[in-house]
């Protein structure tokens, strides 16, 4: 309530200008004692607040300080845009559900209840791809106990360089 409270008491100074403690006060229905602690707090915060004393006195922001916040009164839901959220789909084994939650991988693992789990306990699940980079590193780490279903892009870069990996190490040096 109070960063509410604290928002509102911007956008009051933002389009009023000066304004005594009085009537902030009154317009936030808080006592003048919580107005001036919101005030310091706004302050500390980096919010340039300054207060006039004497007759025609109060409390106004820096010439010039404007917030990118809307007014309560204009706010209206935005349209939403396509999420650029990436996931990808695996199966993974219940031996890979506990190193991905150990080492910290195929973060946050989603598991598909609707895919009801093999005979030898895969699931599938979804992750969040961060990075591509980092998406192929956390199925390589899991590499037999994870298999990539989608993006395809996913499964064709894990197998090149599992295939590189077996290359390397199965090769006479």
């Amino acid at each position: 309530m109070r960063a509410g409270r604290l928002v509102s008491l911007m956008l009051i100074l933002q389009r009023r200008g000066r304004v005594t403690a009085a009537d902030l006060a009154t317009e936030l229905e808080v006592s003048e004692r919580t107005v001036l602690r919101d005030i310091e707090e706004l302050s500390g915060a980096g919010v340039p607040v300054y207060a006039t004393r004497g007759p025609g006195g109060g409390f106004e922001l820096l010439e010039g300080f404007r917030t990118e916040l809307p007014s309560p009164r204009a706010w209206q839901p935005q349209v939403r845009r396509p999420s650029r959220t990436r996931r990808a789909t695996i199966r993974i084994s219940p031996e890979g559900r506990r190193m991905a939650a150990v080492l910290g991988r195929l973060q946050p693992l989603r598991l598909r209840r609707a895919v009801p789990p093999d005979d030898d306990g895969w699931v599938e699940a979804t992750f969040r791809i961060e990075s591509n980079d980092l998406a192929v590193i956390d199925v390589l780490s899991l590499s037999s106990y994870v298999e990539v279903i989608a993006p395809a892009w996913l499964r064709t870069e894990t197998a090149r360089r599992l295939a590189l990996a077996h290359e390397r190490h199965t090769s006479d040096a």
